[in-house]
């Protein structure tokens, strides 16, 4: 047997009500008549006990009679079976794990801290008990297998001025992580019969060492773009400027004059601070 196999038991209230009935039967039966036979009913009553399970909803129970695996029983109730099996229970609910914060490297080798929240449960109760020698910890190491290999795959962020450009990252591409992470815990977890139902990453950071510089190139990065858009917008009004004022001819600017007004609009428009006017009660030369 290499694989999960349904069992169907006995009905276990018929079996409640023959325990019952021959254990307090012969109980009085032995005190009324005081029969070494009733003793017998007792020791029968005894066996029948230790055969009658119970299986909870998403509950099962796996059955093992001397080491040979008989069957699993999934069906909710109170059933009887023989009483020489051994009776292991397994969970069929979806259970959440919230992996440990990890320290591993990005595809270009920065130090990121890292963890996982998987949400999973037992599929096949033969593999998951047998297959494996415990489970849940074979879930836990895993994950954190996974999670590693994940992390090395991809770069935690694009830097394109750089050149790096890419087109999956770990901090952006969201959906394509957790898609490519749940993939990887199906084919590692697929062993012992553990079903994935879904795996997100629930912590990312830079590693401490690194965060603060990591900051700071960020804040850098997002100072330049902002600057580079200031400098184009002001480029362009500049122009406009120089434009309107020669179509409309309002005043006439020699090279020296024209150079000192795109000198001077560029700070204005290019400053962090307001500007300071400087009223000129001569002509634009003095």
């Amino acid at each position: 047997m290499t694989q999960e196999k349904n069992l169907t038991a006995s009905n276990g209230y018929i079996m409640l009500f023959v325990f019952l009935f021959l254990f307090f039967g012969s109980i009085i039966g032995f005190i009324v008549l005081s029969n070494a036979w009733f003793i017998l009913g007792i020791v029968v009553a005894l066996f029948i006990l230790p055969g009658l399970i119970l299986v909870n909803p998403n509950g099962s129970r796996v059955l093992l009679l001397f080491g040979d695996y008989k069957g699993t029983v999934k069906k909710n109730g109170l059933f009887w079976v023989n009483p020489f099996y051994t009776k292991k229970k397994v969970s069929l609910r979806a259970r959440n794990f919230d992996s440990e914060r990890l320290k591993v490297n990005d595809k270009l080798g920065n130090p990121v801290m890292i963890s996982t929240i998987l949400v999973w449960r037992v599929r096949d109760t033969y593999k998951a008990s047998f297959d494996v020698d415990n489970f849940e910890n074979f879930v836990v190491v895993q994950t954190d297998a996974a999670v590693r290999k994940l992390a090395s795959l991809y770069p935690y962020d694009n830097f394109a001025d750089e050149g790096l450009d890419e087109d999956i990252t770990l901090r952006s591409s969201v959906n394509e992580v957790s898609d490519a992470l749940e993939k990887e815990l199906e084919e590692r977890l697929n062993i012992a019969g553990i079903e994935v139902l879904e795996a997100r990453i629930g912590y990312l950071a830079y590693a401490n060492e690194i965060a603060s510089a990591m900051l700071k190139r960020q804040q850098a990065t997002a100072i330049v773009a902002a600057r580079h858009k200031i400098v184009e917008g002001a480029v362009s009004m500049v122009e406009m400027a120089l434009h309107q004022l020669n179509e409309k001819e309002l005043v006439d600017l020699d090279a020296e004059s024209r150079a000192a007004m795109v000198s001077n609009l560029m700070v204005v428009l290019c400053s962090d601070k307001d500007a300071t006017p400087v009223v000129n009660a001569g002509t634009l030369n003095h």
